[in-house]
């Protein structure tokens, strides 16, 4: 990594707050085209002929829309930086188009499904059926993102709360309901936590504890841990992951006739356009509420 790639990630992450997700995916995208333009003197000396050849080579290399999307807005803001900075005159990333991306709807699970899935994750052996259960009923029930939801702290659900207060994207708290079968799930599994404990250990801070680097759950494991809940319930795995079940608190409540407002705000999105997506889902009710209600849809 170039000292002018290090210095803008420690502006992003001084100046701008960003994640150490964000900053990882930053540092990434511009390795990749330093990389790719070094035959043209990397970032600091290619020209706008060199970068538009970087950025469609993207797609030819089999790179999602999405992807390449993410480079260019990667490079922009570098170069945005390097004028800032005095390091170019000139920003050669300044022709280079947006790719144009598809929203892929998303996976959704029928609420038979999500009873499947808990019941099978019920199944498994007592402790870890019982972790199983409250880790998708957490997630059914408030729509955390696994990361929001894996990285909770055990003393934000002792008194037993009827909501969360998650720090989401971009820092922001939020609101997260825990409806009654969650609530219980989680008293089942610190039952089963505190019992699991060793005496002379001290007791981890995190709700999901494990013992890898992270100390707590990793979302892969996670993952893991529904494919096979999934498999055993009959679904096939592809359909399910701990994304899904964000997905399915949505959906679910849109059908039920929620506010896209209100989904909006649970889900913690900053745009209502990402909330529409799960509208499609809604189809049939809306079709319904209209045959029900439409005078001029009434059979006389």
């Amino acid at each position: 990594m170039t000292p002018q790639i290090e210095a803008f990630l420690e502006m992003m992450a001084v100046e701008r707050d960003a994640s150490p997700h964000t900053l990882s995916a930053y540092g990434r995208d511009l390795a990749d085209a330093e990389a790719a333009l070094a035959g043209a003197g990397g970032l600091m000396q290619a020209d706008q002929e060199a970068l538009e050849t970087w950025f469609a080579d993207l797609s030819r290399r089999g790179l999602s829309a999405a992807t390449a999307a993410r480079r260019r807005s990667s490079a922009r803001q570098f170069y945005r930086f390097a004028l800032a900075e005095g390091w170019r005159t000139d920003d050669p990333s300044r022709r280079l188009d947006a790719p144009k991306q598809g929203r892929p709807l998303p996976k959704l699970l029928s609420r038979d499904e999500i009873d499947r899935l808990l019941a099978a994750a019920a199944a498994r052996d007592a402790a870890g059926g019982l972790r199983l259960v409250a880790l998708v009923e957490m997630a059914y029930a408030s729509g955390l993102r696994v990361s929001e939801l894996l990285g909770l702290k055990v003393e934000a659900v002792r008194r037993d709360p009827a909501y969360l207060i998650v720090r989401g994207k971009g820092g922001k708290e939020r609101l997260a309901p825990l409806n009654t079968a969650a609530r219980e799930a989680i008293k089942a599994w610190l039952t089963a936590r505190d019992a699991g404990r060793k005496p002379e250990a001290p007791d981890s801070p995190w709700l999901f504890p494990s013992s890898g680097r992270t100390g707590h759950l990793t979302p892969r494991r996670f993952a893991q841990l529904l494919d096979e809940a999934a498999l055993v319930a009959g679904i096939d795995p592809a359909r399910v992951s701990p994304h899904v079940l964000r997905h399915a608190f949505a959906t679910h409540l849109l059908e039920g006739g929620a506010d896209l407002r209100v989904v909006q705000t649970l889900l913690g999105h900053a745009d209502i356009a990402t909330t529409q997506i799960y509208t499609h889902v809604a189809t049939d009710r809306l079709a319904q509420v209209v045959q029900q209600n439409h005078p001029l849809a009434r059979d006389d």
